[in-house]
């Protein structure tokens, strides 16, 4: 493993930590997108139910289980646990969209490595987690503004899939030209969908002050 991916992994967790002690700790859910976080739970199973037949580490397998439980808890603190404090008026996105095109995409050739359920799945969740940050993003600007601690956790989780592209281009230079198109492109996707908000989250919340996002 290399460092790139190590910081990215790194900051995957922190993000989930972030989210999860926001939520807990406030006791609310403001500022979250339920849809953003159910996104994300169906993206951590489809593409981890090979933890039942595959053996990469140790790691690998201790890494699967946090994202997969962590999304639940994720999900069972936004709708039970929490629910009165959800903004559910702003947060419409309409998530059957993304569900729709990812696997769509997935099923089509040139578009998963085997036409096998695990493979498919595998391919629509790689789809699916580069437009799974849409309905925050969109609630972000329908709310206009975004507490501090949630910024910190949209930037860590940006952060990780930035790292992965230097992971994935590490490998390719040092690993035998190794690389994924399918996971490539998607992680560039992702990442471009969080540029504006990195340029607003150094050009505010590092220096102290709240997102603000103008209508």
């Amino acid at each position: 493993m290399n460092i790139f991916r190590l910081i990215g992994d790194l900051s995957h967790v922190l993000a989930i930590v972030l989210l999860l002690l926001k939520i807990w700790k406030t006791k609310s859910a403001g500022g979250i997108s339920g849809k953003s976080q159910i996104l994300f739970a169906i993206v951590y199973f489809t593409r981890y139910l090979d933890v039942f037949v595959t053996f990469i580490s140790v790691y690998n397998t201790l890494m699967k289980i946090l994202f997969v439980g962590a999304s639940c808890a994720t999900v069972f603190l936004i709708f039970k646990k929490f629910p009165s404090t959800y903004d559910g008026n702003h947060d419409t996105f309409r998530i059957e969209i993304p569900l729709i095109g990812c696997f769509a995409l997935s099923m089509l050739p040139w578009f998963h490595y085997a036409f096998t359920p695990l493979e498919v799945l595998w391919a629509f969740s790689i789809y699916l987690e580069a437009v799974a940050i849409m309905p925050q993003l969109f609630m972000l600007t329908k709310t206009g503004s975004a507490e501090n601690i949630t910024s910190h956790y949209l930037f860590a989780l940006g952060a990780y899939r930035a790292f992965y592209i230097l992971n994935w281009t590490y490998r390719y230079l040092y690993d035998e030209h190794h690389w994924d198109p399918i996971a490539v492109v998607a992680g560039v996707v992702q990442t471009v969908l969080y540029c504006d908000f990195f340029y607003l989250y150094f050009t505010k919340v590092l220096k102290g002050k709240k997102i603000e996002v103008l209508p």
